[in-house]
């Protein structure tokens, strides 16, 4: 046995508290060199009464390691633990206190959980576990009232610059709401709305505004009416890193120096507050100039934000916040975010940008969600180079999936493209049968899925700004075959809990082959998703037992010997759910 290989960490997502009854544990073994383990668990109080032996599960296996996992419901809201693993002869004991032969007796040294607290209880609104989100940039989705259009503006579809605006605004999105409740979209996020002389609005001028050209704090209520009329949440985006040089606070500091009373709002490294050859004297969004970074340990900088996302809850009843560059602001200030929003709305859903392995900011004391790049990286990457076989695409979700908890994985936010990236028709090199792939994945997979506007329809664009065209709203040059593929699909995700919190299992990921095989299942329904990212027909067997039904074309594959026989047309995925 390569006890190099053992690790276990007591906190985090490792060892967590899944609902208020349901501790989750987990362990992490070399690949394919342990054949068994047990966790031993009781109270440390009195362990000879309150003992039990739980056979962990192997859940998934990276490059590297294997993954165990058990579920504990301790007697006494408090447990202390060990670890016993068996390969071949050797049996081994791994407790707080390192790795023996013979078992310690317990429960000193062992890992301990002194008592579990529900309040500590990491909970994500209910909601996000089934929701689908469509991403919305306001300027290029609809013109739905050209009074409020800027003084100039590009005519609509024409190649956006970095300067350039089309006029799209609120109403255009209240115009279009019947669009997405015909796909089957139950939230949507839209990026800043607020008050910014740019077309993205990333660089806000006055928080508690809506920008002119976007509408007023009138329509903003009304889309916010409908959307929820046809039960579609709506989430705003807030920018709290950085404000606009064009700011009144940031304006007063270059007026009035340290003297300012705004001068403790920012990071500035001298006075006055200058720009030489491109590069500013004081902290910014990257190092663009029109981008100062807020201090947002100040108090009063600090209220001021906070009082900003109450009064747009307040005031306008929205369902949650999507947090702009989100890994450069202080801890601290997360945490008295959460707080102040959960007060306002319990159900409020709290999503970061978050581009890297974000555990930090998932212990249940700021974030509900992150947006999950990662995820999407690997699986653009899997689609289009034929040299990654199922077998480390295999390992490289399931490597995902051990960096949080449960109840994170849940409501991760999964996006296959972004404003900030290219189309991910584009990625897939404009290949639509790719996207139907990635599609199938995405509505199948582990997370709330979330749809940039206009994918569905083919949209396709470079990075930015060419990735934030204008939406084709004419049927007759909108691929209406992708419409129906994510309509499907969508349709699938919402009618079925287990493809949103039920396991996730591979099922076939060998090396050299390119076919990826995995499972969704609850106690109420159990579907084996197949997907061939090749030119070639691919059949595969997989040890299943009983009757299934394509949930596309309807027909019947039904396991002989034990065995179900699957035929996968080249770039395609089949759906089977068991009868």
């Amino acid at each position: 046995m390569h006890l190099e290989g053992l690790h276990h960490v007591p906190h985090s997502n490792w060892a967590y508290l899944y609902d208020k009854d349901t501790f989750h544990l987990r362990v992490r073994t070399q690949k394919e060199n342990v054949k068994q383990v047990f966790a031993l668990t009781g109270d440390k109080y009195d362990w000879k009464n309150y003992h039990h032996e739980h056979r962990m599960q192997k859940i998934v296996t990276d490059q590297l390691f294997d993954y165990w996992e058990t579920a504990v419901k301790p007697q006494n809201k408090r447990f202390s633990y060990a670890f016993r693993f068996h390969a071949g002869e050797e049996t081994v004991w791994m407790t707080e206190e390192g790795i023996f032969t013979r078992q310690p007796e317990p429960p000193e040294g062992y890992f301990e959980r002194p008592y579990i607290h529900e309040v500590d209880l990491f909970k994500a609104p209910e909601w996000a576990k089934s929701a689908v989100f469509y991403q919305i940039m306001p300027d290029r989705f609809a013109n739905g009232d050209p009074g409020n259009d800027p003084e100039s503006i590009s005519a609509w579809g024409d190649a956006p610059t970095v300067e350039s605006f089309f006029g799209g605004d609120l109403q255009g999105i209240i115009d279009h709401l019947d669009h997405l409740a015909e796909l089957g979209i139950t939230a949507i996020y839209l990026t800043p709305i607020f008050e910014a002389p740019s077309n993205h609005k990333y660089n806000t001028t006055d928080y508690r505004k809506v920008d002119p050209n976007l509408g007023d704090l009138a329509v903003l209520k009304n889309l916010v009416k409908n959307a929820h009329a046809r039960q579609i949440r709506v989430v705003l985006d807030a920018v709290f890193n950085h404000i606009s040089a064009q700011s009144s606070q940031f304006q007063d500091v270059i007026e009035h120096g340290p003297h300012s009373p705004y001068a403790g709002w920012f990071h500035i490294h001298e006075f006055p507050v200058k720009v030489t050859d491109g590069k500013p004297n004081y902290e910014a969004f990257g190092f663009f100039a029109e981008m100062p970074k807020l201090n947002t340990a100040n108090p009063e900088a600090r209220k001021y934000l906070l009082d900003t996302a109450a009064y747009w809850m307040n005031e306008v009843a929205i369902d949650g916040w999507r947090l702009d560059v989100a890994n450069e602001v202080d801890h601290t200030f997360w945490r008295n975010f959460r707080r102040l929003v959960k007060t306002i709305n319990p159900d409020a859903f709290i999503i970061g940008e978050v581009w890297s392995d974000s555990m930090r900011w998932l212990h249940g004391d700021q974030f509900d969600s992150v947006m999950n790049y990662p995820l999407a990286r690997r699986l653009i990457e899997y689609l289009n180079n034929g040299d990654i076989d199922a077998q480390r695409f295999g390992a490289q979700i399931s490597n995902l999936l051990m960096r949080y908890p449960q109840q994170a994985n849940e409501v991760l936010f999964n996006l296959l493209a972004s404003h900030d990236t290219p189309r991910i028709l584009t990625q897939l090199g404009g290949d639509a049968r790719k996207l139907k792939l990635a599609a199938a994945f995405l509505f199948t997979f582990t997370g709330t899925p979330c749809i940039l506007y206009g994918d569905e329809i083919g949209l396709e664009g470079t990075g930015d700004p060419d990735c934030r065209k204008c939406m084709i709203w004419e049927k007759e040059f909108q691929n209406r075959e992708l419409f129906e593929c994510y309509r499907s699909l969508i349709r699938l995700r919402v009618t079925f809990p287990a493809l949103q919190t039920g396991c996730f299992h591979v099922l076939r990921a060998d090396p050299g082959e390119r076919a990826f095989v995995y499972e969704r299942k609850d106690a109420h329904a159990h579907f084996v998703i197949s997907l061939n990212p090749s030119e070639q027909l691919v059949s595969l067997s997989l040890p299943l037992e009983g009757a299934f039904q394509d949930v596309t074309n309807k027909e019947q594959v039904i396991s002989t010997g034990g065995c179900l026989q699957l035929h996968l047309e080249p770039f395609s995925y089949q759906i089977l759910i068991k009868r």
